[in-house]
């Protein structure tokens, strides 16, 4: 196995021969934070993507992996948006593996989250609309994808809950908010022919773990080893697929100037099985 250097952060943009590509995934992430590996602390380092497309190459089953179309803050909305764009199309049409997180965006904001008191505020009735908003825009962007990405068998990630400094007494609100999502984001997807990953219940054995710091809703490693491991469980039948903790790479995090410096003097990586890209030219919002 090829040493694994480094923060995952440009993009090759090289596609396999055809034959090969038949035989191994073409690895395209779509979606939020959550999808380009934001760590709890406003940095960039391996997320659940990277451990997909790691585990895919450690079993010779990737031919090529990027995140380029991933983006902090994206909304369904964004992410329909994205795949239309030009850059996309020829990641897209090369496409035969898919995984996609959005829509906790277009309602976590809608949620006032104070950790040192423990509460949590939010209007039922936008959080209502938001909701709806999602669904509309989530089975427009399926009928996209299945447009510009013919080929590809779509994961679509479900939420977990993101708040532990919270009253007992100001969750259920907000708990349904998010499992509501989650049945949203599954009726489409299944409608769309693709697969739902549910994420929540494995998640929440250990929330307060995988979320280290109580003001904010991303997750660490341990945490994306969590929806990495959901996915290729459903992915492969079974856990032959799954990240040992023991074998995952050393945290190594980079904020966003640091990204943008490395993007912009085009440092080399070398013995690097999978990377991916950024579009930094614009502020990143801290969302999910």
């Amino acid at each position: 196995m090829r040493k694994i250097i480094g923060i995952l952060i440009f993009c090759i943009v090289l596609f396999p021969t055809g034959a090969l590509a038949n035989e191994r995934e073409v690895y395209i992430a779509l979606g939020d934070s959550l999808a380009a590996g934001q760590t709890p602390y406003s940095q960039i380092d391996a997320g659940y993507t990277d451990y997909i497309a790691l585990q895919l190459e450690r079993h010779d089953k990737l031919a090529h992996f990027s995140k380029e179309l991933t983006f902090p803050g994206y909304r369904v909305g964004n992410v329909m948006e994205t795949v239309q764009s030009e850059k996309a199309a020829p990641l897209l049409s090369e496409a035969t593996l898919i995984t996609l997180s959005a829509g906790a965006n277009n309602l976590l904001p809608l949620i006032t989250h104070n950790p040192q008191q423990g509460t949590l505020a939010f209007s039922q009735l936008n959080a209502n609309f938001a909701l709806n908003e999602v669904r509309n825009q989530m089975r427009e962007l399926l009928s996209i994808i299945n447009e510009k990405a013919p080929k590809a068998t779509v994961y679509v990630l479900g939420y977990y809950f993101p708040y532990v400094s919270v009253h007992k007494e100001q969750v259920d609100g907000a708990v349904e908010a998010v499992q509501l999502l989650n049945a949203i984001l599954k009726q489409e997807t299944e409608a769309a022919g693709h697969i739902f990953v549910d994420v929540y219940e494995t998640f929440d054995q250990q929330r307060s773990t995988y979320l280290p710091n109580v003001a904010d809703v991303h997750p660490n490693q341990l945490g994306y080893r969590i929806m990495a491991n959901e996915m290729l469980k459903s992915y492969s039948g079974n856990e032959a697929l799954i990240l040992p903790i023991d074998a995952m790479p050393a945290p190594n995090p980079k904020t966003f100037e640091e990204m943008l410096r490395i993007q912009q003097n085009k440092l080399a990586v070398e013995d690097v099985p999978f990377i991916a890209m950024h579009n930094l030219d614009r502020p990143i919002p801290i969302l999910v």
